[in-house]
């Protein structure tokens, strides 16, 4: 069994559009505080290519070219020192893997 309401409210009006303008002009506080948070997070990760702020101003092509060429760097030393450790692992690591893969495959009974 369903019950009916009766709502004897009178219908709300629809909420009127906002302009562009409005729309433009209208900062919440949760926006300051998103931009505020993101732009810790960048300058965090500018900082951390060694980006000068007041050199970013100043020039700032030249500026992005010496920190794409930062960020080459990081990323190739990062590539060697990968590369370094797989292989000092991987001494250890495969001639176990090797006996272990072995001794499983002997172990198994064929149907």
């Amino acid at each position: 069994m369903t019950e009916s309401r009766n709502t004897s409210r009178t219908p709300e009006p629809p909420a009127e559009r906002k302009s562009r303008i409005q729309r433009l002009l209208s900062i919440t506080p949760g926006d300051i505080l998103r931009v505020a948070l993101i732009s810790v997070i960048v300058g965090l990760v500018l900082a951390a290519f060694r980006v000068d702020p007041r050199r970013l101003w100043v020039d700032f092509f030249g500026t992005i070219a010496e920190t794409w060429a930062e960020f080459l760097n990081i990323s190739m030393d990062l590539v060697r020192w990968s590369i370094d450790y797989l292989l000092l692992g991987a001494i250890l690591v495969v001639p176990i893997w090797l006996i272990v893969h072995i001794v499983r495959a002997l172990g198994k009974r064929s149907s």
